[in-house]
């Protein structure tokens, strides 16, 4: 089998960090991403979750608040930003 380079950029604090935990594990680099890429091809896919980050609880509450609000017949609504202001402007 021949062997071929691969140049790749990261930031360099994740290769570090990377590196240390490698190491860690006995092993290098490359020999990680060698593993990375036999998995990628084993399984035809990447080997493992790809997702987006989860909103914190703050904003996971927000979100409860808001959607509360929205089903309240209580609570008013406006149509646009416009029909707000004109009525706090009525307000003063």
């Amino acid at each position: 089998m021949a062997n071929t380079s691969m140049n790749i950029r990261m930031d360099a604090d994740v290769k570090r960090q990377a590196q240390k935990i490698f190491s860690d594990m006995g092993m290098d680099t490359t020999t990680a991403i060698n593993i990375f890429l036999r998995q990628v091809i084993r399984t035809h896919s990447i080997p493992f979750d790809i997702k987006t980050d989860v909103p914190n609880d703050e904003t996971l509450l927000a979100i409860k608040e808001v959607r509360e609000l929205k089903n309240n017949p209580n609570v008013k609504s406006y149509d646009s930003f416009a029909e707000l202001l004109e009525e706090v402007r009525n307000e003063i």
